[in-house]
C-alpha cells in the first residue's frame, strides 16, 4: 500500500521538530527555549510571562493591515504515558513515530499531537512568506494538562487580539463554543503498619492493557477504569479473607482513565487457590461487562517474595471500601444538548507512600453547581471513611455566544471548503478558553482542530488527511477577517 502525503509539509516539519523537545507537562523549559529560538530566526516579537506562557506576533501583510488581530492558540505541554512494556525517559527522549494507514502514531507512547500539532500550525503559518493575513498573535500556554497553569496565569494585556482560534479540539468538521469547568478533588489516608504473619501467601494482582483514554473526551465510551475494577476485586476478597494490603497503586493523570492498577497483598497459605479462583471468575465477569470496550485487558496474579510490612488491617478497609463506593464515571447528562455530559467524575490515580495513600479524582461539569455538587459528592465518600479530603479551585467552564462573528466567519468558511455545515458543539473536556473569557471578557472565541482519538493514551493517532482540511479553513479564515 502506498504511504499517505504528510501534508501540509510544513506543518509536518514542525510537528516532527517538536517531537524531539521534552515537553511533559510542568517541564516545558527546553520548549519554552525552542519557541524563542524560532521567533528570533524568523526575526518575530516575541514575549514571555513570568508562568512562561510565550506569545509570538507577527504583522500584517500587505493589503490586510486593518483587519482585527485574531489569535491562534495552543498549549506546549504533552501527556507523557507509554505503554508498560516501553522504555522512554520524557525529560530527554524524542518521540518516535510512524505511519500506520491514514493514521499518525507513536510507538508505545503518546503522539503528543495533543497539543503538538496545534503548536506546529501556529509555527507553520508564523514562519511563511506566502500567507496572506491580518495581523496574528499566536500563544503558546504551559501546563494546560495538569493544572491549566499557563491559562490561569494569563493577565490582561498579555494579548490584544479581538478573536481568538484556540486549535485543541480533536475532530476535524466539528467546531467548538463552549466546554466543561472542573475541579479536583483529593483524599488521603494515613496509615500505621503492621508486621504480616508468618505463615501468610503474597500475591501480586494486576489489571491493565485497559483502554483509557480522556477523562473528558471518553467517560461516556463505557470504557472500564482500573482503579475501580482493582477495588472492586479487593473489596470482595478483604470481606471474605484475612486479607493484609501492603500496596496498592493505580492511574498516573488526573485527565486521563486510567489504564493499569495493582495490588499487593497477603492471605492465609490455605487460601492461596481459592483467592486464584476467585480471581479468575472476576476476570471473566468484567470480560464479559466490557467485551465490547476493553478487548485487550489483561489480568494477572502471581506469588512475590517480600518482606514488606502491610497497612493496618482497619485502615485497609476504609480505603477499599471508599475506592468502591466513590462515584466514578457519568453522573448527569445535559438536558439541552442531546448526547452531552453534563457532569462526571473520573477516579485518576491511586498512590502510597511514607505512611500516607493518595487518591486523586477529578471532577467536570457545564454547569458550576452541578460541578460543585460532584466534587461534594465525593468529598463526603472519602470523608465518611476517615481521610483527609481537599478540593481544588478549579477552573471555570466556557458559555456559547450565539452572536460570536468569529463563529459566522468559520462556519461560512468551511461550508465554502468543503461544501458542507461544520457540527457546532459544546464539550464535555475542559479548554482554556473559559480561563481567558474571565481575563479577557470581550474576546470572541472558537475552538477546533485535525481529528485525534487515543488522546492521553498511548494509543493517540492523528488522521493525517484532517491536518491539511485544518490548515486551509484556518487560512480561508485569516483571509474573511473583519476590519477592526
Amino acid at each position: 500500500m502506498e504511504q499517505i502525503e504528510l501534508k501540509p509539509r510544513e506543518v509536518f516539519d514542525f510537528f516532527s521538530q517538536i517531537n524531539k523537545v521534552p515537553r511533559p507537562s510542568k517541564h516545558e523549559e527546553k520548549m519554552i527555549d525552542f519557541l524563542c529560538d524560532f521567533a528570533n530566526k524568523y526575526k518575530l516579537e516575541c514575549k514571555t510571562d513570568e508562568a512562561g506562557n510565550v506569545l509570538i506576533s507577527k504583522p500584517a501583510t500587505k493589503g490586510h493591515e486593518n483587519k482585527a488581530t485574531v489569535i491562534l492558540q495552543a498549549h506546549m505541554d504533552m501527556v507523557c504515558e507509554k505503554a508498560t512494556d516501553t522504555i522512554i525517559d520524557f525529560m530527554k527522549d524524542p518521540i518516535q513515530t510512524y505511519i500506520d494507514g491514514e493514521w499518525l502514531r507513536a510507538k508505545g507512547t503518546t503522539l503528543g499531537a495533543d497539543d503538538g500539532i496545534g503548536v506546529a500550525i501556529c509555527m507553520a503559518l508564523l514562519a511563511s512568506e506566502t500567507i496572506e493575513h491580518g495581523p496574528i498573535q499566536c500563544l503558546f500556554t504551559r501546563d494546560e494538562e495538569t493544572g491549566l497553569t499557563g491559562a490561569f496565569a494569563i493577565q490582561p494585556g498579555f494579548m490584544d487580539g479581538k478573536y481568538l482560534i484556540n486549535l485543541d479540539s480533536e475532530d476535524e468538521g466539528e467546531i467548538f463554543v463552549g466546554c466543561a469547568g472542573g475541579a479536583g478533588t483529593t483524599a488521603k489516608f494515613h496509615y500505621t503498619t503492621v508486621p504480616v504473619p508468618e505463615d501468610y501467601f503474597t500475591i501480586r494482582i494486576n489489571i491493565d492493557k485497559l483502554k483509557g483514554g480522556h477523562s473528558g473526551d471518553d467517560i461516556n465510551k463505557r470504557r472500564a477504569n482500573a482503579n475501580k475494577l482493582l477495588a472492586r476485586f479487593l473489596f470482595s476478597a478483604i470481606h471474605k479473607y484475612d486479607l493484609y494490603l501492603l500496596d496498592i497503586k493505580g492511574g498516573n493523570l488526573h485527565n486521563a482513565i486510567p489504564r493499569d492498577a495493582s495490588a499487593l497483598i497477603a492471605i492465609p497459605a490455605k487460601d492461596k487457590e481459592s483467592i486464584r479462583i476467585d480471581f479468575n471468575m472476576f476476570a471473566a465477569e468484567i470480560e464479559d461487562e466490557f467485551h465490547k470496550t476493553e478487548t485487550n485487558v489483561t489480568f494477572n496474579m502471581q506469588s512475590e517474595d517480600t518482606k514488606l510490612d502491610a497497612i493496618e488491617r482497619n485502615t485497609a478497609l476504609r480505603i477499599v471500601s471508599s475506592l468502591q463506593a466513590v462515584h466514578n464515571g457519568v453522573l448527569e447528562m445535559n438536558q439541552d444538548i442531546d448526547g452531552l455530559v453534563e457532569t462526571s467524575s473520573n477516579l485518576a490515580s491511586i498512590r502510597m507512600a511514607d505512611g500516607v495513600v493518595t487518591i486523586v479524582t477529578s471532577q467536570r461539569s457545564s454547569t458550576l453547581s452541578s460541578r460543585e455538587n460532584m466534587c461534594a459528592t465525593i468529598r463526603a465518600t472519602f470523608s465518611l471513611a476517615g481521610a483527609e479530603v481537599e478540593t481544588g479551585e478549579g477552573y471555570p467552564g466556557w458559555k456559547p455566544n450565539p452572536e460570536s462573528e468569529i463563529l459566522k466567519v468559520a462556519v461560512s468558511t468551511y461550508h465554502k471548503l468543503f461544501g458542507k455545515e461544520p457540527k457546532v458543539k459544546a464539550i464535555h473536556a475542559g479548554l482554556e478558553c473559559g480561563l481567558f473569557s474571565e481575563k479577557y471578557p470581550a474576546l470572541d472565541m472558537i475552538s477546533f482542530g485535525p481529528t485525534l482519538r487515543g488522546v492521553h493514551s498511548p494509543d493517540e493517532a492523528l488522521l493525517i488527511p484532517t491536518v491539511d482540511m485544518v490548515w486551509r479553513h484556518i487560512l480561508e479564515i485569516l483571509q474573511n477577517i473583519p476590519v477592526k
